[in-house]
């Protein structure tokens, strides 16, 4: 029951969103993060729990001052992604700005294959969009498989009609097809901030110790392909910001383990610079530091 619940909800805002007048989609978005955020629910605590990682100096006030604008900007996310579908290429040319641009499409250029590596920040779909409609740059990318399968399914074929090509992350089948299209001079995007697999890069995040995805590096380093971190934020709507970062190099030396530990830990460095910059934008709801996952007996 549940499951189709939360099914119906997501296929409602799909459905019903879209067809509001903007004024009246962000208003509504507005009002769900603040009633969100007064409830002091799990993920509102665990959102100001991240971002006191991020912001040490701030007291409770500015946390909480903060966690309500990650709440607003959460919601911006998902009303503008209910509504993506109906926006032009124009209307997405108009609503993006992307900081050197040029070293994602002059490695595109070069037939060597890009993988854009990118954290939980403002609507990374958007920039999605940006590259398929506006600059005519397909991509290939994974998805979490969700529950329930028909909500999957519906991120799936959201995602398939804004020009994207998605994989599903389990299953094991996704690295080989990602290493092709890199091969083949392709670009892949993926949001490689949160390990899914429990078995990611230990890496250093603001201080204390997270996981991170192997998967980027190792791509990198089996294809030959450019690695770019890229973050993103938000400005007044409907506009939206970012940049792509300089690339991140295979060491020349070390053990495999090795330098995809020693890559890995530069995109976090990459993503913490964006992360610190604009902390209301950084839409990580769930545990992320070691220090707050519980042990893994305790999750079996």
């Amino acid at each position: 029951m549940r499951d189709r619940l939360t099914d119906g909800l997501y296929g409602l805002g799909w459905s019903t969103v879209k067809k509001l007048p903007e004024p009246a989609a962000a208003a509504l978005g507005r009002n769900i993060a603040d009633i969100a955020w007064k409830r002091r629910g799990k993920s509102v605590l665990r959102l100001e729990s991240n971002l006191a990682r991020v912001v040490p100096d701030a007291d409770p006030a500015r946390l909480a001052e903060l966690s309500k604008a990650g709440m607003r900007s959460y919601m911006r996310y998902w009303m503008e992604s209910f509504r993506l579908p109906t926006w032009s290429a124009d209307r997405v040319r108009d609503s993006v700005e992307i900081h050197d641009i040029d070293r994602l499409m002059d490695g595109i250029a070069s037939g060597r294959g890009v993988i854009l590596a990118l954290p939980h920040l403002a609507n990374w779909d958007l920039a999605g969009v940006y590259l398929t409609r506006a600059l005519g740059v397909p991509f290939t990318t994974v998805a979490e498989r969700l529950k329930p399968e028909t909500l999957y399914d519906r991120f799936v074929a959201y995602r398939e009609s804004l020009g994207m090509e998605v994989l599903p992350h389990a299953g094991g089948s996704a690295f080989g097809t990602l290493a092709r299209r890199l091969r083949a001079g392709g670009l892949v995007c993926l949001v490689a901030d949160r390990d899914l697999s429990a078995n990611g890069v230990e890496v250093k995040y603001f201080g204390e110790t997270a996981r991170m995805p192997a998967g980027p590096a190792m791509l990198a380093q089996q294809t030959g392909a450019l690695l770019l971190p890229a973050t993103l934020w938000f400005g007044d709507a409907p506009m939206m910001y970012g940049r792509v970062h300089p690339a991140i190099d295979v060491p020349e030396t070390g053990t495999r383990a090795e330098k995809t530990s020693s890559m890995t830990q530069a995109l976090a460095d990459a993503y913490a610079t964006g992360i610190a910059d604009h902390p209301e934008d950084w839409h990580m709801l769930q545990r992320l530091w070691l220090a707050d996952l519980e042990p893994q007996e305790e999750r079996t």
